[in-house]
C-alpha cells in the first residue's frame, strides 16, 4: 500500500513537474512583443568565417585566401563583431559591425631584376604573404511586417559600408635585395541594401530559427553584395538568448575594385541580451 501510495506521489509530482515547464515555455517566448515603448537588443558574437577570396591588386589578381572554417582562426590576427537594435512599436534601426584582420600567405609571378644577373630582368616566382584588413559596416531602419504565435518578420532599408585594406609583402633576399617588398592597397564603398529579418517558434516553445537576408549594390566600386544567416536559438530567460547560425557575406566589385568575388561563410554564435 506505501509502494503504491509512494508511486502516485511521484507520478503525480512528475507530472506537475511537465505542466510547470510547458506552462513556462509557453510563458517565456523567443519572439518579441510589440509595443509603444523602447526595446533594445545587443548582440555580442563570434564568426568563424571561412574565406574565398580574389582581390585585384596592381594589375593583377591575387588568390589572397581560400580557407575552411575549420583553419581560419589560425589566420585571423585580431577582430571585434557586434550587433544592437533599438525599437518603438513597429519601427526600429539597427547596425552590425565586423572588424577583422587576416593573413595568408600565397605564390606570386613578380619580375626582379637581381645584380647576380647584372640587373637582368627575371620573372620569378615568389612567395608572399597578404594581409587583408577589413571594416565591415551595416545599418538599417526596420518595420515589423508580420508578427503573430510563430513568427516576427522586420523589413529593412538601409546601407552596408566596407574599408578594405590589403598589403602584400615578399621577402626578395635571396634575389640580393636586402630589404622585403611591401606595397598596400585600400578601398571604401557604401551600399544601399534592402531585406528581412526575424525568428521562427518552434512548435510553442522557447526553441527559435532565427533569419536574415539583405542585397543591395551600385554604390562606389561593388557590383553586388549579399548576405544571408540561419540557424538555431533558445530563449532561457526574458533578457537572454543563445543562437547558433550559418552566415554568407559576399561582395562582387568592377573591374577595379580591390575585392573581386569575395565569399566570408562560416558559423555564428551569438548571445543576445536585451533589456
Amino acid at each position: 500500500m506505501n509502494m503504491k501510495i509512494l508511486t502516485s506521489i511521484l507520478l503525480t509530482l512528475a507530472i506537475s513537474t511537465a505542466a510547470s515547464v510547458a506552462q513556462a515555455e509557453q510563458a517565456l517566448s523567443p519572439l518579441p512583443k510589440i509595443a509603444d515603448e523602447w526595446r533594445f537588443e545587443v548582440t555580442p558574437y563570434i564568426w568563424g568565417s571561412g574565406v574565398s577570396s580574389t582581390l585585384f591588386y596592381n594589375d593583377r589578381y591575387l588568390n589572397t585566401a581560400n580557407l575552411s572554417t575549420s583553419n581560419v582562426l589560425g589566420d585571423l590576427k585580431s577582430g571585434g563583431m557586434i550587433a544592437a537594435e533599438a525599437h518603438y512599436g513597429n519601427w526600429g534601426i539597427m547596425g552590425d559591425l565586423v572588424s577583422a584582420t587576416l593573413q595568408t600567405t600565397s605564390n606570386s609571378n613578380l619580375t626582379v631584376k637581381p645584380p647576380q644577373l647584372g640587373g637582368a630582368a627575371v620573372p620569378v616566382n615568389v612567395a608572399d604573404k597578404v594581409t587583408l584588413q577589413q571594416n565591415i559596416i551595416t545599418g538599417a531602419v526596420t518595420y515589423t511586417a508580420l508578427k503573430n504565435q510563430d513568427i516576427y518578420l522586420d523589413g529593412l532599408l538601409g546601407a552596408r559600408g566596407i574599408m578594405a585594406t590589403a598589403t602584400v609583402s615578399a621577402d626578395l633576399s635571396a634575389f640580393g635585395y636586402s630589404k622585403a617588398f611591401v606595397d598596400s592597397k585600400s578601398i571604401s564603398t557604401l551600399d544601399p541594401i534592402i531585406g528581412l529579418k526575424g525568428r521562427y517558434r518552434i512548435v510553442d516553445s522557447t526553441w527559435y530559427i532565427p533569419f536574415y537576408a539583405d542585397i543591395g549594390g551600385g554604390g562606389g566600386t561593388t557590383n553586388m553584395t549579399w548576405q544571408g544567416v540561419l540557424g538555431v536559438g533558445k530563449t532561457f530567460e526574458k533578457w537572454v538568448d543563445v543562437s547558433l547560425a550559418y552566415r554568407t557575406l559576399y561582395y562582387d566589385m568592377k573591374g577595379d575594385g580591390l575585392l573581386q568575388k569575395t565569399t566570408f561563410k562560416g558559423p555564428q554564435l551569438a548571445a543576445t541580451f536585451k533589456f
